[in-house]
């Protein structure tokens, strides 16, 4: 079975509805002035979002996460021992309630 693309290239160009959604609203410094990257590679992981400049990592999760919760506690670990600080948000939560998961990201990088 061949692997799965995971390079940042192919990861930017096969977002989810949820991913290009939320990236409309980060890009260009356009939440609170932070400038945020996609796919933004912290080898060996690919954080969907990362605010470099204030050590925030926003991971829009789809269904396949239910069953990976170890995989992706031991991620956030790895991440957060980096000095990040890590929030995780559903795919299903950035399409209802988009506000609230911006209002959310906005707290954090202002913490």
């Amino acid at each position: 079975m061949p692997a799965v693309p995971t390079s940042p290239r192919h990861l930017r160009k096969s977002m989810t509805d949820a991913e290009r959604r939320l990236w409309q609203a980060l890009r260009n410094r356009q939440l609170g002035g932070h400038k945020f990257r996609r796919q933004h590679p912290l080898p060996p992981y690919v954080a969907d979002f990362a605010c470099v400049e204030r050590g925030l990592i926003v991971e829009v999760d789809g269904g396949q996460h239910s069953e990976r919760v170890e995989a992706d506690a031991a991620r956030t670990r790895a991440l957060q021992a980096r000095g990040f600080r890590v929030i995780r948000v559903w795919n299903n939560e950035v399409m209802a309630n988009f506000q609230g998961v911006l209002a959310t990201i906005l707290a954090a990088l202002e913490d």
